[in-house]
């Protein structure tokens, strides 16, 4: 089994958003990140994460187009709520509506065969340009969230498992200090953490590497080429 990752996807497939005003790079994105899955030869037994923003839709109707047509790709697709993800509700609605190898997380975890995933949203941290007092009390509960998802991984974690967790926001403070979210990884003996959020010129200074024991992987899909990168292997 491999473990790919690939986040931001931003579909609009029910109303659509034209991506090019980001960047012409963004043009028809959709179609080469399915060539590109094609092309990476993932099967059915392989686990791709989805580390949030997912869709732009506003409802959960809409939101069902896209995820309809991520449901069709070959391979176990885990997903989380990302910033822009606007059209999740309650975990249960967004259950309801998944079809085919697709799953979502929220403040849990699921296991796999060797592997078990958990994963939240996460929250700018301490020391980033703009941090508020809000942006401190949302710190403090996705804290706490991700501390509940890791704990559940813990609950399902059988010996030889190797540990993921994903994560929207980028789990560096400023300077690529530790925050709360890499002591809670470090603490539960996580292997690899994927995260995404950051697009252009902030992925310069993202942090990708091994860290106290932690891989890291941006895995924004325009900071991958649009290609689902391999992160794993079991």
């Amino acid at each position: 089994m491999r473990v790919f990752a690939i986040g931001d996807l931003h579909l609009s497939l029910a109303r659509p958003k034209p991506m090019d005003i980001f960047g012409h790079h963004w043009s028809d994105h959709w179609p080469r990140i399915r060539e590109n899955w094609a092309k990476a030869g993932i099967q059915d037994e392989d686990v791709v994460l989805i580390p949030g923003d997912i869709s732009w839709a506003m409802t959960i109707a809409e939101a069902a187009v896209d995820l309809a047509s991520i449901a069709e790709l070959p391979g176990r697709k885990v997903m989380i709520r990302g910033n822009h993800d606007y059209w999740w509700s309650s975990l249960t609605k967004v259950r309801s509506i998944l079809s085919g190898s697709t799953f979502a997380l929220q403040n849990d975890a699921m296991r796999f065969s060797g592997l078990v995933v958990c994963g939240s949203r996460g929250w700018s941290s301490p020391g980033t340009p703009g941090f508020t007092q809000e942006d401190q009390k949302i710190y403090l509960r996705e804290l706490i969230r991700m501390e509940l998802s890791l704990n559940e991984a813990k609950k399902l974690r059988q010996e030889g498992d190797r540990l993921i967790a994903m994560i929207h926001y980028p789990p560096f403070g400023e300077q690529l200090q530790p925050t709360g979210f890499t002591e809670l990884f470090e603490r539960f003996g996580v292997d690899c953490v994927a995260y995404g959020h950051l697009h252009g010129r902030s992925c310069r200074s993202a942090f990708e590497g091994v860290q106290n024991g932690v891989a890291y992987h941006l895995t924004s899909c325009d900071h991958l080429g649009f290609a689902p990168k391999l992160i794993m292997e079991l």
